[in-house]
């Protein structure tokens, strides 16, 4: 099959063609501006008021610290297989890409059926929760501004940003994120320097805390805080020397994100005192940093703290809107979307068809909300981005599982530590918050326990992953072209080149030394 195959493509094009519609704008970003957007989609000032107030309140146990503290060292393990696999597969389709080269094409597909649907959603959310932020403070400045307008404006700054050069939406996300991070580090010290007790206390961070039972819900919750920072391998293909861009800046992302949020939670059990930081959360909610720093800063300052509050959620939107567009763009790209997904604007080189679909999905989903009636707190903002981390979180289980299978088939590619000993560890921790995620869905949500919510949403993406991987397959047997190149295109050429007289004792080691991995499954 393959060699009929690789005779018909050699007598339509020549050696080497582009399988890319247009290029992504390559050589743009550095290490700070993939951060920017890595640290943004996160929104680590979104977390802190938002999430953090919420898991104390909820769950009402201290060791949030601590649990933040877990997680990022987790996430850590993971990263340290996936950036490594960034090394040797420089693609935009991120999880869809690595996937299909360490478990096969059919479930690269199926991790993209997954992905796309995913990071739509988180980004949907984000506009409700915009919304009601945007509309409050508006009001405490005497103005009525009802969500959805709100929402609206913030829709078409990303629908512009999003056509524009991808450093421009860097350089904003890069004044956001470091206005953001001032204010988090301001507010922290003023916690900490004016503790509830009248000494800085340590209590929750008492490793014996993490033996509780709750710290499973805790984990699960507060790794929804992370998402985002797994997007900055979906901007290899535009990054500077992306095989270090990529590295450090994933690694720098997940520590800044950990750091940032441990400091906080354990700055707020200070200020409120570690025996009444749960009551404190449960009668403040998200207002509850502005309660515990407002009797020390002026007045300013808490309104600088809002506004960026907002700004944060608007980072947010714009760094999942680029993952999602640049997904879309991959998957046209090789025409497992139509061929148009896989263009590019030809000034920008933004991934222009894949940006006004999520635009469009965007707009219809706001409307949608606002026509029904519905909170766009709960059940725009709530149920879509719980529902998007869920698929976030079953992507990068999967590729931890694919970065086990990539280096077992490519071992002298990275060190054992690199290449299997961090990623089987990886597997088997994300493999327990996974398993206690789909459990607990419900009471996430909030959902009664007859709810079909409760396992409808995880049956959804196992539906959607069957999809894909059944696409895979029939494109293997009706298109072989495009199936010989899922998951491989990068840089506007095949993954293999042909030589215009194939010579049997060299062909097979040029194709096995220009990309190896392909030599186990395109027989």
């Amino acid at each position: 099959m393959l060699t009929e195959l690789s005779r018909e493509s050699a007598a339509n094009r020549r050696p080497g063609a582009d399988i890319v519609s247009q290029a992504l704008a390559s050589n743009r970003l550095g290490v700070s501006s993939v951060v920017f957007f890595a640290v943004a989609g996160a929104a680590p000032l979104t977390v802190i008021i938002g999430a953090i107030s919420t898991v104390y309140a909820v769950v009402g146990n201290t060791a949030l610290p601590l649990v933040y503290v877990v997680v990022a060292a987790i996430l850590t393990i993971f990263t340290v297989g996936f950036v490594a696999m960034s090394r040797h597969i420089v693609n935009s389709g991120a999880f869809y890409s690595y996937i299909s080269h360490g478990l096969g094409r059919e479930l690269g597909v199926a991790a993209a059926f997954v992905a796309l649907p995913a990071y739509a959603l988180m980004q949907i959310g984000l506009f409700g929760l915009f919304g009601v932020v945007s509309s409050s403070i508006f009001a405490a400045l005497g103005l009525s501004v009802p969500w959805v307008a709100c929402a609206l404006v913030a829709w078409a700054l990303i629908a512009v940003l999003g056509m524009l050069w991808v450093d421009l939406s860097g350089k904003v996300l890069g004044v956001l994120l470091v206005a953001e991070i001032a204010v988090v580090v301001v507010y922290d010290l003023v916690m900490v320097a004016n503790p509830r007790e009248g000494v800085v206390s340590l209590a929750t961070l008492n490793p014996a805390q993490l033996l509780t039972p709750e710290v499973v819900a805790m984990m699960v919750l507060a790794i929804g805080g992370f998402a985002g920072f797994e997007a900055t391998v979906v901007l290899s293909e535009e990054a500077k020397d992306p095989k270090r861009t990529i590295s450090r800046a994933t690694h720098l992302a997940v520590l800044l994100a950990g750091l940032m949020c441990a400091l906080s939670a354990w700055a707020m059990s200070v200020a409120a005192g570690p025996g009444q930081i749960v009551a404190e959360a449960q009668r403040e909610e998200t207002n509850l940093v502005f309660s515990l720093v407002g009797p020390h800063v002026p007045n300013i300052m808490i309104t600088i703290g809002y506004l960026l509050f907002m700004t944060s959620i608007f980072a947010a939107l714009l760094a999942f809107h680029a993952a999602v567009s640049r997904y879309q763009f991959a998957l046209g790209r090789e025409r497992m979307l139509p061929s148009r997904w896989g263009y590019t604007h030809p000034r920008t080189g933004a991934p222009i068809v894949g940006s006004i679909t999520q635009s469009v999905l965007s707009l219809v989903a706001i409307l949608a909300y606002w026509f029904t009636g519905a909170d766009p707190l709960v059940q725009l903002f709530g149920y879509l981005t719980v529902v998007g981390g869920l698929g976030v979180l079953i992507l990068m289980w999967g590729t931890s599982a694919s970065v086990i299978a990539f280096f077992v088939q490519h071992p002298r590619l990275e060190n054992i530590w690199r290449g299997r000993i961090a990623p089987i560890i990886a597997f088997f921790l994300l493999s327990i918050i996974l398993f206690a995620t789909v459990v607990g869905l419900g009471d996430v949500l909030g959902l009664s326990p007859d709810s079909i919510f409760n396992w409808a949403f995880a049956a959804g993406y196992a539906v959607l992953a069957l999809l894909g991987a059944g696409w895979a397959a029939i494109i293997r047997y009706t298109r072989p072209d495009v199936y010989a190149v899922i998951g491989r295109g990068v840089e506007r050429r095949t993954v293999f080149e042909i030589p215009e007289e194939p010579r049997p004792h060299s062909h097979a080691m040029a194709f096995q030394s220009h990309y190896p991995s392909d030599s186990r499954d395109l027989r």
